[in-house]
């Protein structure tokens, strides 16, 4: 099963040289996938860990992608209602053209009330304004000439479509995967939770013609004990997960580089 960390692109980790020297020693010691998150506008009530500072998820990748050559980057999960369907697919597309088709598409409807009203947005149509950009995003990937607003024109490059991972949980989100995703992302520890919902995930992606779902879990793993480590990243395995990402603190590489290695023995 694949693993991966989280990278910190917010707070007083978030430096170019300390982001891009957690990236490299992540691909040296053979983790499948590095990743980032993705917040806008945090209101100051609410910056505690980060400040406020947070770097824009695809720059941030896009960065990534320049100074690394094998491993994966993914971001968990891309707010989708927060942006325009075009831009947001040009950007989807240049880090995927720029890093070689690496990338993984983690994508959620959002909750922050705050950041919506910052952005102007609807929060009461997140889930509608989610589902009519990922209907976009996958026609972009499909052809080279799409229409929006009755405007057609030319998208490229067109890269290989990166997997697109649904983030969230219950009906709503499993009818999301079927309907425009590759697989599901849910946030958890605990491998027993997920063995059911795996199971309906994947006989509804079975009954639309799809393949089998990827499942990623975000969450932590006990990494001071390799051997219980060892057997949750299993038991994850067992109940149909197809990777992992592990997500910890650090504001120093030496506390990125101790996380790191610890997870790369729970192979």
């Amino acid at each position: 099963m694949k693993l991966g960390i989280m990278v910190r692109n917010m707070g007083p980790a978030s430096t170019p040289a300390l982001i891009a020297q957690c990236a490299r020693y992540a691909e040296d010691i053979g983790l499948d996938d590095v990743w980032v998150c993705d917040h806008l506008a945090i209101p100051p009530d609410d910056a505690e860990g980060s400040g406020g500072r947070y770097l824009d998820p695809l720059a941030t990748l896009a960065y990534l992608a320049g100074i690394t050559s094998r491993i994966e980057l993914g971001v968990t999960v891309l707010i989708v209602p927060y942006r325009p369907p075009l831009p947001t697919a040009k950007w989807v597309a240049t880090v995927q053209e720029l890093s070689g088709g690496r990338l993984l598409l983690g994508v959620g409807v959002g909750w922050m009330a705050p950041e919506f009203k910052a952005l102007g947005v609807n929060r009461a149509r997140r889930g509608a304004l989610t589902d009519e950009t990922l209907d976009f995003l996958n026609q972009c990937f499909a052809q080279d000439e799409v229409t929006l607003n009755a405007q057609r024109f030319l998208f490229k490059p067109r890269p290989a479509k990166p997997p697109i991972l649904i983030g969230g949980s219950g009906a709503h989100c499993v009818e999301r995967v079927v309907r425009h995703g590759d697989g599901w992302m849910p946030m958890t520890s605990e491998p027993e939770k997920l063995r059911a919902p795996i199971a309906e995930l994947t006989r509804r992606m079975q009954a639309a013609g799809k393949a089998a779902p990827a499942v990623i879990p975000l969450g932590g793993l006990p990494l001071g004990d390799r051997v219980a480590a060892r057997e949750r990243v299993q038991a994850f395995a067992e109940v149909g997960a197809t990777a992992f990402v592990h997500g910890g603190r650090y504001t120093m590489f030496d506390e990125f580089k101790a996380m790191a290695d610890q997870l790369a023995l729970v192979r």
